[in-house]
């Protein structure tokens, strides 16, 4: 059952709703938004009571129950569209946001370069990666806490809010100290005490999609977030592994659509990892936007032939600017600023 309460109620009001949920056998997850709070009650209803009184309480706007096993995710604990505010930039809502800059930390030089270019070009939120999960353990693994000393540089110079990977339950605090977002990458999109460690520190969690992960999957795996006490979830779309090899993965667009349907949370499109190559980024991001996407995650390099990591799916600083230019009249047709 999913419990939604009414606006501006005091602590008190709120403990006794949960004490009282508790009271008739359900175990309650709370989900605090920018309005609203919500509690999904969960629970075998076959054994226990009704929560559908909590209807007549006062602190209570509704009750309803839910049949889908992502509860807390779904459109049913929520119908409009949640918004997620980093530093002030609103992911979700009436602007499109743009996520842009290097697949991986490598000096400061680097970061700085392209953290002020895509500003300059109009992204909203730098990327990088400190920590990174490479398929061999002979390649460069990233600077770990001097790369996110050196997003945290780049953040005060530019102003721009930071997204970096979390690898590990025990770097989760060390992150949180350094990064806005933080971001749990394919290879760990299940792992579920990583996700849960992610939620536990407060700050907003991009969820990409795993390799070959089904979207009910997915959305489960948001469920961790939520179930303790994050509201501030988002979906990343980055490519599922197919028996295509012209692509690096199938970025799978439908999943805008999809997740726009089944979720309240904003959707994130990731088009470098997603194909793989720089020259079909452009086009997946306009893809992207006219399908209704909020944002987009994008991978830019000063000069991508010399990258540390994936240089081949890293676009230059001009081309990024070249390619923000396109977006304008596919963001404005979707209706978005």
């Amino acid at each position: 059952m999913i419990v939604v309460l009414k606006p501006n109620l005091s602590k008190k009001d709120e403990t006794a709703v949960l004490k009282e949920i508790k009271n008739l056998g359900y175990k309650p997850h709370i989900m605090r938004g920018v309005e609203r709070t919500v509690i999904g009650a969960i629970g075998d209803e076959r054994k226990n009571h009704t929560l559908e009184a909590l209807i007549a309480w006062p602190q209570v706007e509704r009750v309803m129950p839910v049949q889908k096993r992502y509860k807390l995710v779904s459109r049913e604990a929520h119908k409009g569209n949640s918004t997620i505010n980093v530093r002030g930039t609103v992911v979700g809502g009436k602007k499109f946001q743009v996520m842009a800059g290097p697949c991986s930390v490598e000096d400061e030089k680097q970061l700085l370069t392209t953290a002020h270019a895509v500003k300059a070009a109009g992204a909203t939120i730098l990327r990088g990666g400190a920590f990174k999960p490479r398929t061999s353990p002979y390649e460069f693994q990233g600077l770990g806490e001097k790369g996110l000393k050196l997003l945290a540089k780049a953040r005060k110079e530019t102003g721009l809010p930071v997204i970096t990977e979390l690898l590990s339950q025990d770097h989760a605090e060390l992150v949180a100290e350094y990064a806005d977002i933080l971001q749990i990458g394919a290879r760990n999109a299940q792992n579920f005490q990583l996700l849960i460690a992610a939620a536990k520190t407060g700050k907003p969690v991009l969820l990409k999609r795993g390799l070959s992960m089904k979207i009910e999957e997915w959305l489960l795996a948001g469920e961790y977030v939520l179930a303790n006490e994050n509201a501030n979830l988002m979906f990343c779309e980055r490519g599922i592994r197919t028996f295509e090899t012209y692509t690096r993965n199938t970025l799978d667009l439908s999943t805008i659509p999809i997740i726009k349907n089944e979720s309240h949370c904003p959707i994130v499109i990731d088009p470098s990892q997603g194909a793989g190559r720089a020259d079909l980024v452009s086009a997946m991001c306009k893809g992207a936007v006219a399908m209704g996407a909020d944002a987009l995650l994008i991978e830019v390099h000063p000069n991508p032939a010399v990258a540390w990591s994936d240089g081949a799916q890293q676009v230059t600083l001009e081309g990024f600017a070249k390619l923000m230019e396109e977006l304008k009249p596919f963001i404005a047709a979707a209706g978005r600023e």
